[in-house]
């Protein structure tokens, strides 16, 4: 939501939602390690609508992001609770690339996307908020889609809601196959 000049001149673009995120509020008191504590694999068994899962394979699914940087940024996740890459199995590891494919395809053919920034954090130290399960980032890119306000405010700007975003993929993801 938008407001008008306050008395510093500063126009605000305020993002309530995004504090659970930032202050930690939404984490389980338990942690993301154990499967019971981990959004992935809640997501993984919820047959929800309002889960946010897009598109399920036999070893992986993909979700929309809940704090995504861009409309469309999903994960594709193994159903199982893994953390490190390596111990993919052959199955899993092959079914996380089609998926991936299969969602670029997706979003392109939905929302014209001119690239890509796809990769997984590893750790916490490389950035991983939630390392004990796997997940890899497909972020879609348009020229121009970053400005001053990721920096500067600190703020990121998403032309579209997230129910809006799955409302547009999740038929193309049934139609893709």
């Amino acid at each position: 939501m938008v407001t008008g000049d306050g008395p510093d001149g500063i126009e605000r673009l305020w993002t309530p939602h995004r504090m659970a995120y930032i202050s930690g509020a939404d984490r389980p008191t338990q942690g993301y390690d154990t499967p019971s504590g981990c959004p992935f694999c809640q997501a993984a068994t919820d047959n929800r609508e309002d889960n946010l899962v897009v598109a399920r394979g036999a070893e992986v699914y993909a979700v929309l992001n809940l704090y995504p940087y861009n409309p469309g940024h999903l994960l594709v996740c193994p159903y199982r609770h893994v953390a490190d890459y390596t111990d993919l199995t052959a199955g899993e590891t092959a079914e996380l690339a089609a998926f991936t494919q299969a969602a670029m395809r997706v979003i392109r053919q939905v929302s014209s996307a001119h690239g890509f920034n796809i990769g997984m954090n590893q750790g916490g130290v490389a950035g991983a908020g939630i390392a004990a399960h796997l997940h890899q980032h497909v972020v879609p890119r348009w020229g121009g889609d970053t400005n001053f306000m990721p920096v500067i405010g600190q703020t990121r700007v998403l032309p579209e809601l997230l129910e809006e975003t799955y409302q547009r993929l999740r038929p193309a993801f049934r139609d893709l196959g």
